[in-house]
């Protein structure tokens, strides 16, 4: 800087000579009192990927797209939500979970958008803007009219919250922490601060205020400004561009080898005593010059993870590894390295010329030629002694030819799409051989997109007055509807005449066919409409469209819904790893129950719903089976089979568990007289019976559906 004000204050007094020892002295200044010789260390790679909340942390410029972590700047404590499930008969269990709300401090300069966010590596936010898990978001995005966030307003005061204005923020709210083990989680943000592409020069020109200007020709896809001072930033990347600063009236311009040179002559060759110099010229050894540029950098191409471009020449130097906190394609790397090694070698020759006071324009940073040798260099060093002007010269290249570069093996984050949430729930048929003592129903849900993961699940029994959280449901399950129902058939025989056409709710859902074997251990089982079946073979006869058929029809006491199935009906693959079984009260029995499933891209006040009429399917006994008529002693007598919900199995094939406190009865002779209690299965008395006999078996919470001697000969 005094070289500039000094150089500019001598020219002014006392022409080209006072510029020159202006220039001379402020090089001085410089060199020993503004800008010693320490190290100095531009912004590092690391320092980008750590996310910070230390008071005083230094702010990032960001330009063009990067990805960086930020800095929480404002945080409310931990909110505790509460969850309870279970009850009724069952294991009553509370789960906690927690959210925050928090600011994250981006860049120093203004923004255009945030497109992906990632939480401890994992994508949080998608390409296309969808949060892959709940959380409220705002960006303020760094304009000189900015106000403060109403969040934070609301939970500081209006008098003493920052607008932040010049500085780009983002405000997550009520983000569920359970994911990330309950604590804010490391974030990292892909910024877009510029469109396109910029050009190093126009990050040094805005990082500088003005300062550095000038067009470095190597165009970069984002900039982290972030180091100690201007100056460190100004020298990492005129570096890495191949490019070197030139003082020129108060700014500093860049130059590089592509400008058009000053041809010079060289005083050196003549006798000194016409005034001439000695002219010298200096090789180094190759010894001393790396044989091999490292550059590391973030590569778009691979989630701005950090990348690695190696130059590699002849030679037995050691190699040089630079790290520049930019992101750029693999071939733009690989160039930088190449011509990064290319400097490196043609600055081993080195040459000192004299030129006469006449040529005192010629200062540092000039791109020059000597007349008549081939070459260009730029001027390194100046001196001006008895009225004779002597450079430091250093060779330039003309820069490397581009080549191929490779990015590696890309793994990155899924970015799959949620969509909106589908929810289903039924009371569910024993599935084992585990009595329950409450009802209990069956909540599958899933989404239209692969990336649903679960959704937060309400319930409600009193018509929508009051919401009781359940907590989340289970993963993702295989949720359709009916589009070719099958007519009735028999429950008794596999049903190899008729088949089922279901219409599932997204295309990454499949299913799969079965064997014998695999269908005796439960396999393809599924509730279509009421009645709970498995199909052998599934085969897809459109988008999202599958053919059902080898079908168990009636299955688990649901033989009498058979004949109810209808095309718009239900389709839930029954999984216990995706199916959430909550248990209601006896007193249900007879009631209605609403479930409401709140997902990522779902409305909370207008969440998919699902109604569950409780009938106590799940806890009373099967309708009795096999009526038979026989005569004892001239006296005519009905029996029948009991069934029981706790006995599906079979394993001895000879007697079922009861599943009751005690065996009973319910027989309508269908005489329209009273209904008789019996201890028994079997019914023989004067008053006899007709095809309108009913039986119902009675259980510890109600009662079998009635089946009668019509309905049994229609099995």
């Amino acid at each position: 800087m005094a070289t500039l004000m000094l150089t500019v204050a001598g020219g002014a007094i006392g022409g080209p000579l006072g510029a020159g020892i202006g220039a001379a002295l402020g090089r001085t200044i410089d060199r020993s009192v503004l800008f010693p010789a320490e190290r100095r260390e531009g912004p590092r790679l690391t320092e980008l990927a750590v996310q910070t909340s230390s008071y005083g942390s230094a702010i990032p410029r960001l330009y063009g797209t990067m990805r960086v972590a930020g800095t929480v700047i404002w945080s409310t404590d931990l909110i505790e939500h509460r969850s309870t499930s279970g009850g009724k008969g069952a294991p009553k269990v509370t789960r906690y979970s927690y959210s925050a709300s928090f600011a994250v401090l981006l860049s120093a300069r203004a923004v255009q958008s945030v497109g992906r966010i990632w939480a401890d590596g994992k994508l949080l936010r998608g390409a296309a803007g969808d949060f892959k898990m709940h959380t409220g978001f705002r960006l303020h995005s760094g304009g000189e009219d900015q106000v403060p966030d109403p969040l934070i307003v609301a939970a500081e005061g209006a008098g003493v919250t920052p607008a932040h204005r010049g500085c780009a923020y983002a405000v997550f709210e009520d983000m569920a922490l359970e994911p990330f083990g309950n604590r804010i989680p490391s974030l990292t943000f892909e910024i877009v601060a510029d469109a396109g592409e910029v050009d190093i020069g126009a990050v040094l020109a805005d990082s500088s205020q003005g300062l550095v200007t000038g067009e470095a020709g190597t165009k970069l896809t984002g900039y982290c400004a972030y180091g100690e001072d201007v100056r460190a930033v100004v020298e990492q990347l005129a570096e890495a561009s191949g490019c070197w600063a030139a003082p020129d009236t108060g700014r500093i311009v860049l130059a590089n080898g592509n400008a058009e040179p000053l041809t010079i002559a060289d005083s050196g060759a003549r006798a000194q005593h016409e005034g001439g110099g000695v002219k010298s010229r200096r090789i180094a050894d190759t010894l001393s010059l790396p044989s091999a540029v490292a550059l590391a950098y973030y590569d778009p191409e691979r989630d701005y993870q950090a990348g690695l471009q190696r130059a590699v020449s002849q030679g037995s130097g050691s190699e040089r590894k630079q790290a520049l906190p930019a992101a750029m394609r693999a071939v733009a790397a690989k160039a930088m390295a190449e011509q990064s090694l290319a400097a490196a070698r043609a600055a081993r020759e080195r040459r000192r010329v004299t030129l006469d006071w006449a040529q005192l324009p010629v200062g540092p940073g000039a791109c020059v030629r000597i007349a008549g040798e081939a070459g260009i260099w730029r001027v390194a060093g100046w001196t001006f002694e008895a009225m004779v002007v002597t450079l430091d010269l250093r060779r330039v290249t003309s820069g490397a030819l581009p080549g191929g570069a490779s990015v590696g093996r890309v793994l990155p984050a899924p970015d799959e799409r949620i969509g909106i949430s589908y929810v289903t729930a039924f009371e569910l048929p024993l599935l084992n051989d585990t009595s329950w003592d409450s009802p209990r129903i069956g909540i599958a849900a899933c989404g239209a997109g692969k990336g649903w993961r679960q959704a937060a699940l309400m319930l409600t029994s009193d018509g929508g007055a009051s919401w009781q959280p359940l907590g989340n449901s289970a993963p993702a399950a295989v949720i359709g509807r009916i589009v070719t129902p099958a007519p009735s058939a028999s429950a008794l025989i596999e049903d190899r005449h008729n088949h089922i056409e279901v219409e599932l709710f997204a295309g990454w859902m499949t299913l799969n066919n079965a064997d014998a074997q695999r269908l005796d251990g439960g396999a393809n089982l599924a509730l279509a409409g009421e009645e709970l079946l498995q199909f052998a073979e599934a085969a897809p006869v459109g988008e999202r469209r599958w053919r059902l058929s080898g079908l168990r029809r009636g299955l688990r006491g649901t033989e009498r819904h058979r004949a109810g199935m209808a095309a718009g009906d239900r389709f839930t693959l029954i999984d216990r790893d995706t199916m959430l079984i909550h248990a209601v009260s006896v007193a249900r029995i007879g009631g209605e129950i609403r479930i409401r499933a709140i997902g990522t891209d779902d409305d909370p006040a207008q969440g998919p719903e699902a109604r569950v009429a409780i009938d106590g399917r799940s806890v009373v006994p099967p309708s009795p089976v096999h009526f038979r008529e026989t005569r004892e002693g001239g006296t005519a007598a009905l029996s029948w089979v009991r069934r029981s919900r706790s006995g599906w199995l079979w394993i001895d094939g000879a007697e079922t568990p009861l599943g009751e406190a005690a065996e009973s009865y319910l027989f309508d002779p269908g005489d329209g007289g009273r209904v008789l209690a019996l201890s028994e299965p079997r019914y023989a008395g004067a008053r006899g019976w007709n095809a309108n006999a009913m039986v119902q078996q009675a259980g510890d919470w109600g009662r079998s559906p009635p089946v009668s001697l019509k309905e049994e000969d229609k099995q």
